[in-house]
């Protein structure tokens, strides 16, 4: 018995027209938008790095230039030396010093950027 032409199937393949929302996924991005418990702890995480390295520079920062009036204290009378050693002496660590912990807070944005990021 012939079928009618009517009555066949279609099946048609393609690509979903919505994504489906599996349950054992999530999202960190997600997590961080609508403010979770998550979500906080992600940010809080990233805060305090930042904060540790900001820190670490202001620690270095006060070794580096706290014991200077101490030393221009002991020789009071090598005004040409205190000009030299601010000038030339302390410049080139301060920008070393100040490159280091830039280079450092955009690794530890980027690290959290790919943290955060869709696999």
């Amino acid at each position: 018995m012939p079928q009618d032409p009517t009555e066949r199937r279609v099946v048609v393949t393609g690509p979903p027209r919505r994504a489906r929302r599996s349950f054992g996924y999530y999202r960190p991005r997600t997590e961080i938008d609508e403010q979770t418990t998550l979500g906080h702890t992600y940010v809080r995480s990233l805060m305090r790095i930042q904060l540790r390295t900001g820190l670490t520079v202001l620690a270095v920062l006060v070794l580096l230039v706290g014991p200077l009036p101490l030393v221009f204290a002991a020789a009071p009378d090598a005004r040409g030396l205190e000009w030299a050693v601010l000038g030339f002496g302390l410049y080139p660590p301060l920008v070393l010093l100040a490159r280091w912990y830039v280079r450092r807070a955009e690794r530890n944005e980027r690290d959290f950027v790919r943290l955060v990021e869709d696999r």
